[in-house]
C-alpha cells in the first residue's frame, strides 16, 4: 500500500512509520515539523507541509498514488487545550476536516485516525469499553470526539471507511534506542520522571494526592508505543481488506498510579527520585483504564509489552542514550 502519515515525524507517528515500512508498505511522511523531528524519520520520504495546505496535500496524495491515510497531526495537551481552546478547535477540527475534504477530492477513502481515551471524560466504571458514554472533560477530548462524529457522517455520505484508535497513555520507545519521546515542552509522566533521573529536573510533581484511588494519585493505562504502532498497521491493512469503519480502545487493561510509575522508574534506573506534591490539574479524571477486547477480536491485536518495568526500561534506554533528544542528532 501507499500510505500517507500526517504528523508522522512525531512520537507515535515515527514509530508507526518504521513499522509500516518494515511490513513492506510505501510510506510518505507529511509533517510541518512544529512538534515532530525530521531525525525521527531519517531514511523515509518526508514532505514538510501543513494540513491546511490543500494544494500541497493534493499534490502529495496524487504524486505518490496514496491509497490510505494515517492521521496523527493534532495538538494533544489536555491542560493547554483548556487554556487555548481556539487553537485546538482550529487545528484538530479544522485541519482534519480539510484533510478529509482533500481525501474525498482525490478519491482516498481509507483513514486510520489518532483518537484518545479523553473522549470518555470521567468514566462511570473502572474498565472503559467503547460503548460507554462519551463526555469529554477537556477541550482536547471534545475536539477528538467531534472528529469521530464527523468521520461517521463522512462515512455514511461519501463512502469513507475509517478506524478511530482511542489511545490511553502512550509510553516507551523502540527497543533499538534510536527513536523515542521528545516533546517541547514535555508533559508525559514517564519522560518527566526519567528527566529527573538524568538530573534535568530537581523533582517530579504529583498533581493531586486526594483522588479516589488506592494511593490517592491518578491511575492510567500505559501502552507501549510499538504496540500502538502495531495497531495502526493492523487497522490500515483491515481497511485495505475491505473491513468497515469502527472505533477501538488501545490499552493494556492494567492501571498504574503516578506513585507506582515513579517507584518502577526508581527500580529500573537505580536512582532515587524526589517527589513534590502539587494541586490537581483541570480535566484530569481519577482513573482511565482500557478494555481492549474489541480490537483484539476484530483486528487480532495483542500488546507485546505488558510489564511496566519493561516499558520504562525501553524509555530509559532512549533517554539515557539521548538526554537532549533529537537535538543531539542535528
Amino acid at each position: 500500500m501507499n500510505i500517507l502519515i500526517t504528523g508522522g515525524a512525531g512520537y507515535i507517528g515515527s514509530h508507526t512509520v518504521r513499522l509500516l515500512a518494515k511490513a513492506g508498505h510505501e510510506v510518505v511522511v507529511y509533517d510541518n515539523l512544529s512538534k515532530g523531528h525530521k531525525e525521527a524519520v531519517a531514511g523515509h520520504r518526508l514532505v514538510k507541509g501543513d494540513i491546511f495546505d490543500s494544494a500541497l496535500l493534493r499534490e502529495t496524495i496524487r504524486r505518490n498514488s496514496i491509497t490510505a491515510v494515517v492521521h496523527f497531526a493534532a495538538y494533544s495537551l489536555v491542560g493547554e487545550s483548556m487554556e487555548e481552546p481556539q487553537a485546538y478547535y482550529r487545528n484538530n477540527v479544522g485541519g482534519t476536516l480539510n484533510l478529509l475534504d482533500v481525501m474525498a477530492e482525490c478519491g482516498v477513502k481509507q483513514l486510520v485516525f489518532s483518537s484518545t481515551a479523553a473522549v470518555y471524560g470521567e468514566p462511570s466504571a473502572a474498565m472503559i469499553t467503547e460503548e460507554m458514554d462519551k463526555k469529554p472533560a477537556s477541550v482536547y477530548g471534545r475536539t477528538k470526539l467531534i472528529m469521530e462524529n464527523a468521520m461517521e457522517d463522512y462515512s455514511r455520505a461519501y463512502g469513507l471507511r475509517y478506524k478511530a484508535l482511542r489511545y490511553f497513555n502512550a509510553c516507551g520507545a523502540d527497543p533499538a534506542g534510536d527513536i523515542g519521546e521528545d516533546h517541547q515542552p514535555e508533559s508525559h509522566l514517564i519522560p518527566l520522571v526519567l528527566q529527573t533521573c538524568l538530573g534535568q529536573r530537581e523533582s517530579i510533581k504529583i498533581f493531586g494526592e486526594d483522588y479516589p484511588t488506592p494511593d490517592g494519585t491518578c491511575v492510567r493505562d500505559y501502552i507501549h508505543v510499538n504496540d500502538l504502532a502495531q495497531a495502526h498497521l493492523l487497522a490500515v491493512e483491515a481497511l485495505e481488506a475491505g473491513q468497515g469503519s469502527g472505533a477501538y480502545n488501545l490499552g493494556n487493561g492494567n492501571g498504574f498510579s503516578v506513585r507506582q510509575i515513579i517507584d518502577a522508574a526508581e527500580a529500573v534506573t537505580g536512582i532515587a527520585i524526589r517527589r513534590e506534591a502539587a494541586p490537581r490539574r483541570s480535566g484530569d479524571p481519577a482513573i482511565l483504564v482500557a478494555a481492549a477486547t474489541k480490537i483484539k477480536e476484530e483486528l487480532g491485536w495483542e500488546p507485546q509489552f505488558s510489564e511496566i518495568n519493561e516499558i520504562i526500561a525501553t524509555a530509559w534506554r532512549w533517554h539515557e542514550k539521548n538526554p537532549r533528544g533529537f537535538a543531539a542528532k542535528r
